[in-house]
């Protein structure tokens, strides 16, 4: 029981530190995005990693919740 409850934790812990990653770079490429101290390609370039960034959060948050009931 004890196994299962720390394996969960660390399951958990995973995926807020994979979220916590990506939500970090997209407020990065949004605040030099909104800075424009660069050309249009690298800020077009960034949307387009900015979208990216945020699917790929969407994503790990729907495997955590299909694996969750596997790990209780």
């Amino acid at each position: 029981m004890i196994l299962i409850v720390i394996e969960l934790i660390g399951f958990t812990l995973d995926m807020i530190g994979k979220i916590l990653v990506g939500i970090s770079v997209i407020l990065v490429h949004t605040r030099v995005m909104r800075e424009r101290k660069i050309d249009k390609l690298v800020i077009k370039a960034m949307g387009r990693e900015k979208v990216l960034a945020i699917s790929g959060i969407v994503l790990i948050i729907l495997g955590y919740l299909l694996q969750l009931p596997t790990k209780v």
